[in-house]
């Protein structure tokens, strides 16, 4: 008996299993990568040849290995296994928090952050995803996923202080070391190990389309996007901690401001995010966050003398900056073709990681020769860079992507079932294939007749 899909039906429970546990991996790798934002500048100085080039470019260099080796690793993983590939990636990240945590050196701290970020597993992680989803949840589990990597950065921003308050920099590194160990323990025993491994062209970077990706002009517009949103990011936090604690903020105290404002930040962006998907606003909404984003950055250049100054630009930042975090991976789903959905991702990952380095960088040697406000002034020309950029962006086709099985249907009748699904309304395009048996679909959920797309899976899956 043939396995009918649904794609209505919930997630099976090994699914849900495969997917809660490779999240929790995501979560724990960015929660290490991610604590060390709001207080390394702050605790560096203690360190032997400290500068505020190197101190920026410590907080950032993990973004130049990470964009470097995130596709060999993902190509890696369809040849040697996905779980081994990821068990190295964590011990090559477990090693680099040891260093840094045994560091009394500025030097000694860049090159755990660059072994760090060597550690480059997100690819394999997605494409394992993959391997254990049937085709119909699979876009749900990839959401899951991206869900986990928006409470890791708030969990992070809020308790990077608090350890580094107790222990200093090293606390944060050691901890970040026992989370690596404890996600090596999971991979190992608690995500299930896949049937079968094979190269699913919606989770993996396919070699051969990368240059047809990059010659899209839509799809580099939200590459930019990222590439600034967290050129900006780093290059602020290079020097934010700083202005907090000379403010009159302890380090220890940061978490008071950024667990309100990164709490109330995220409940503000809920109505847009709503008016974005729901009332297909989406051009708007982003155009505007970015504008935010730039108005953010110039009130902390005319207003970065006191503590309330501070805390309000912040949240107007965290406003601009969470609402584009949860736009630009939509508006690439929207964008890129199913079957080359991967290898967008690959590129855009890469996009963003390259801005966290060059950001990290900029800014300190901006702050060591021109003073703090400069690197806002930086910030705001890059945000308004971006801003032009945005405002000729094409309005969103509002599809989603919907993969289905192809598996048990015979090679005659292919284009016969290719011709039925075009046919049902709300979908806006199929293309099949064959080497994955899967057809990617384009489709707009508010006017898809899931019905009768359910009624043809079920009739051609008995035929």
């Amino acid at each position: 008996m043939t396995h009918v899909q649904d794609i209505t039906s919930p997630m099976s429970s090994l699914e849900r299993r495969a997917t809660l546990s490779l999240s929790s991996i995501y979560a724990l790798r960015m929660l290490g990568l991610f604590m060390i934002l709001p207080v390394l500048s702050l605790f560096a100085e203690t360190l032997e040849g400290s500068t505020p080039l190197l101190i920026g470019l410590a907080i950032s260099v993990y973004g130049l290995t990470q964009a470097i080796l995130q596709i060999p690793f993902g190509l890696l993983s369809d040849r040697f296994g996905r779980k081994k590939i990821i068990v190295i990636g964590l011990l090559l990240f477990a090693s680099g928090s040891i260093v840094a945590a045994l560091s009394t050196t500025i030097y000694g701290v860049l090159i755990g952050r660059a072994l760090q970020g060597s550690g480059a597993i997100a690819a394999a992680i997605m494409a394992l995803v993959a391997d254990l989803t049937h085709e119909v949840h699979r876009t749900k589990a990839m959401a899951m996923i991206g869900a986990s990597i928006g409470v890791s950065f708030g969990v992070a921003m809020t308790i990077g202080p608090v350890i580094a308050g107790f222990s200093g920099i090293q606390g944060i590194f050691w901890f970040t070391a026992i989370l690596s160990f404890l996600a090596v323990f999971v991979v190992l025993f608690v995500v299930p190990n896949p049937v079968q491994t094979k190269v699913h062209r919606d989770a993996e970077l396919d070699p051969k389309q990368f240059t047809k990706v990059l010659k899209d002009k839509d799809l580099l517009r939200l590459d930019y996007g990222i590439f600034i949103l967290h050129l900006i990011l780093t290059a602020t936090f290079v020097i934010v901690p700083l202005l907090i604690r000379d403010a009159g903020l302890a380090s220890a105290e940061h978490w008071k401001v950024y667990l309100p404002v990164l709490t109330t930040s995220m409940a503000m962006i809920i109505p847009f995010v709503i008016l974005a998907e729901k009332k297909r606003k989406m051009k708007a909404v982003f155009v505007g966050a970015v504008a935010t984003l730039a108005l953010a950055d110039l009130g902390l250049f005319f207003f970065n003398d006191s503590l309330f100054a501070l805390i309000a630009c912040l949240w107007v930042f965290f406003c601009g900056f969470n609402l584009l975090e949860a736009t630009l991976p939509s508006l690439i789903s929207k964008t890129a073709p199913g079957n080359l959905k991967g290898t967008a991702m690959g590129a855009y990952s890469s996009s963003q990681f390259f801005g966290a380095f060059l950001g990290g960088i900029t800014g300190g040697w901006i702050y060591g020769e021109w003073g703090a406000s400069y690197v806002f002034l930086f910030c705001v020309f890059a945000a308004a860079t971006w801003l032009v950029v945005a405002l000729s962006m094409q309005v969103p086709q509002y599809l989603a992507n919907l993969l289905v099985s192809t598996q048990n249907i015979a090679a005659d009748k292919l284009d016969r079932f290719l011709t039925d699904i075009l046919a049902v309304k709300g979908v806006a395009s199929v293309d099949l294939q064959a080497s994955e048996s899967v057809a990617y679909l384009k489709v707009d959920n508010a006017l898809l007749d899931k019905d009768k797309l359910q009624y043809l899976l079920t009739q051609w899956n008995d035929a």
